[in-house]
This record gives structure tokens, sequence and C-alpha cells, in this order.
């Protein structure tokens, strides 16, 4: 009966999984089974140790639960760890994986989060796409430019195309796209697919790159070109032709000759006038990035260059009213430069201004700087063209400019000299009531 109070205790320790085990051992009659005693012993060590080893590999069970879940080691104490030294290195291993996958989930975790910081904030427009195509997320830049014309965007049918090549190809794919809206613009598109996906299920990006300003630039450069080829080829046509006549039938006709020497001087003059407005153009975009060195009166340059105009508006019959404020500043500046800019725009007010009418220049303190302004009284110009008045080669009226001697290039000048100088080059005009130039400034620092 001993050995019977002794088992129901064990059971009652080890629970309910050793209850068959442990009535096999009550229902045997260990009286009068011959070494009874030493078999319920026996039996009740294999019970200890089954207890044991269950017990032991519940908790393993519970630590591989826990760590499948990511929550953390399950041995928290001593009283909770295995006593069994095989089980007990099984489950301390666990703990370490389980410690591992959590420290590496967490390094995942912080990439992931600086890879979509860095997505946020590049300067280009782009796109994460899904499996199955879907927008999964849009940047900054994307949501700014595109808002709510996403959608339409991935309908352009190159787009379009390219992204199923993408898919199908499984490779990067780029094209050139003219979209309409929100603005019309020039981009390329890069769709960069990704097999397998990112781990944020990311099939494949498309990143747009604006390629607006360089094809207007490369079409600017295509029409300058043509252009100064077209520029020089008229006037130069003409002096070869006036030859080929001074040659032949004007051999022996010397008033013919006097007439046509005339008109190839003011030709050849005229290619003079363009090379050297090029090759101005050229030097002052050669050091368009260095600010000047020296500071200028801008009043008392300006006095000189309007002076030097005099025969000029004599011929046309026009006067010029000087209003300089004084006491001005100094600004940093080329002298040369800034007296090419006033020379351009008072020439080009007496030009384009009406015969026997009035130009008007002033200089004056403005916003940190001083500010010069011309003013004529001209047939004006419509509000389409002043936009592209600094562009090379550009003309209003075509045939009235080169008759009047310009050659294209002056507004051009204008606007680079100005950008040296880091100033604002100012355009207004109305048909019928002439033009306004103003050319800002800034006082600034010699060194900038």
């Amino acid at each position: 009966m001993g050995a019977k109070r002794l088992l129901g205790a064990f059971l009652a320790i080890g629970g309910v999984p050793l209850v068959a085990l442990g009535g096999l051992i009550v229902h045997a009659d260990i009286a009068v089974w011959p070494g009874g005693v030493t078999f319920a012993a026996t039996a009740l060590s294999a019970l200890a140790v089954a207890y044991i080893w269950l017990r032991d590999i519940d908790l393993l069970a519970e630590t591989l639960r826990q760590a499948m879940a990511n929550q953390g080691p399950a041995l928290s104490s001593a009283a909770a760890a295995p006593r069994i030294p095989s089980v007990e290195r099984i489950a301390h291993g666990i703990e370490q994986l389980a410690r591992g996958l959590a420290n590496r989930a967490g390094e995942i975790g912080v990439l992931l989060r600086a890879n979509q910081a860095i997505i946020e904030r590049l300067p280009d427009p782009l796109l994460v796409l899904a499996p199955d195509r879907a927008v999964l997320r849009a940047n900054t830049a994307m949501r700014t430019a595109f808002r709510d014309e996403i959608p339409v965007l991935l309908r352009h049918p190159v787009l379009r195309s390219a992204i199923s090549r993408a898919w199908t190809e499984k490779a990067t794919q780029t094209v050139d796209l003219s979209l309409p809206v929100p603005v019309e613009r020039e981009v390329q598109a890069t769709i960069i697919y990704f097999d397998p996906p990112l781990a944020d299920g990311g099939q494949a990006l498309v990143i747009l790159s604006d390629r607006t300003r360089e094809r207007r630039v490369e079409a600017m450069r295509a029409d300058f070109v043509a252009n100064v080829s077209h520029e020089l080829r008229t006037p130069l046509a003409s002096v070869i032709g006036f030859i080929d006549t001074i040659r032949g039938p004007a051999a022996d006709d010397p008033p013919a000759q006097t007439r046509f020497l005339g008109i190839m001087a003011e030709q050849a003059d005229r290619m003079r006038r363009l090379i050297d407005d090029l090759l101005s153009l050229s030097r002052i975009e050669l050091v368009e990035h260095e600010l000047p060195s020296t500071r200028i009166d801008v009043a008392e340059l300006v006095r000189g260059v309007a002076a030097s105009f005099e025969p000029r508006l004599a011929e046309r019959r026009t006067s010029l009213i000087l209003d300089l404020a004084p006491g001005l500043p100094t600004v940093p500046a080329d002298a040369d430069q800034i007296a090419q800019v006033a020379s351009n725009l008072i020439e080009n007010a007496i030009k384009y201004g009406r015969e026997a009418g009035q130009v008007t220049v002033s200089v004056s303190a403005a916003r940190a700087g001083v500010v010069l302004v011309v003013n004529d009284d001209g047939p004006g110009m419509a509000r389409v063209h002043l936009p592209r008045l600094t562009e090379r080669f550009y003309r209003v009226d075509k045939a009235r400019s080169r008759n009047a001697g310009g050659t294209g290039l002056g507004l051009a000048i204008v606007k680079h000299i100005t950008n040296r100088h880091r100033g604002q080059l100012q355009i207004e005009s109305e048909e019928g009531k002439g033009s306004r130039f103003s050319v800002w400034l800034p006082i600034g620092k010699v060194d900038g």
C-alpha cells in the first residue's frame, strides 16, 4: 500500500500524461509478485524520467511556438529551463536563432524604412508597381508633378507597352514620352523590373526623368546653327554676286561699280557685326559663372554710353531723356559688359522706336540694387513674343530687323551679361504703346 501511495503522489505531480503507465502498476499484485517492490521502484523511476522528458518537450514546443510567432525567447527563467542537457541545448539553440531572426528582422525593417525614405525624397517622379501592375507607392515628386493624373500617365500607350515588355522580358525598359498633362513636357521613362520582387512587394519601379529642357536646348542649338548659316549665307551670297557682276557685266561701268561696292560694304559690315556679336556672346558665356571683381558707378557709365549715340539720335531725329539718380551706390560689375547692355538697349530703342520720337533712359535705386530702365515709344510687341525675345536670332519682324541692321543677338547678349551679374532682366511691352526694358543689378559684395 505504501507503493500505491507513492505512485499516487507521483501521479499528482506528473499529471495526466502518466495515468496509463501508473494504472498498470496500481493494478499489479505487488505483494504476491516476486520482486514486486523492485519493479515498482523501477517503474516509478521510468515515470519520473518520462515526466521530465514530457515537460522538457513541452517547453521546447513552447519555445518553438514563440520563436515562430517572433515573440521573443520562451526560457526567461531558470525554473522554466529544460532539465535534460540535450533538450536544453536544443532549446537554447532555438532561443539564439529566434534572437538572431528578431535582430535581422529589425535590421531589415530599418533598411526598408531607409529605402522608402530615399525613394520618397528622390527628385525624379517614381512609382512602385506590384506584381499585378497596380501602384503600390508614388513618391513626393510624382504626386507633385502629376497629382490626380497618375492613372492617365499609366494609360499612355507608349508607357503601357514598355511596362508590358518589362513583365514579359523581365528586363529594364527605357522609352521617351510626350505628355500633354498636367502641362506639356518631354520625359524619359525607365521601367526597372525585379525578379524576385522587392521586400515590400514591389515588382518594378517606373522612374520619369524630365527631358523638356534638354529637348528645348537641343532644338535651340539646331535653330542656332541653322540661323547662323542663314545669316552669314545671305550677305555672303550678295557679296559674291556683286563681285561676279563687277568682274563681268559692270567691268566697264564705274558708276555701277561704285554702287555695287557700296552694297558689298554694307553686306560685309553686316557679317562683321554678326561675327562680333557671336564672339561677344561666346566670351560672355565663357565667364558667365564668374562674378565680377570690380565695382562701378552705373549712372556715370550710362551717361557716357548715351553720349555716344548723339549722331544716331540726330539721324533718327529722336530725343533722348536721361534720368540718373544722384548718390547711387556702386555695384560689382564688369564695366565693358554693362556698357554693352546699355548700348544694346539704347540702340534697340532708337532703332525700333518712332522716328522723331523719344527714348527715356533712367538709373535709380531699387531692392538693394540699381536698376537701368530704357523706354521707347515704338509700336510695341504682342505678349506672345516676350518670353522668346532673348533667344538667339529671334525676331518679332524679321524683315524690319534685318533692314535696321540687327543681328538678332542683342537681347541674348543682354540676358547672359545680366545672368553673370546675378541680376534680373524684365521686358514689358504692349502693342501700340512702346516697350520697357529693365536690368536690375544687386549691390552685393565684390567677391559674391
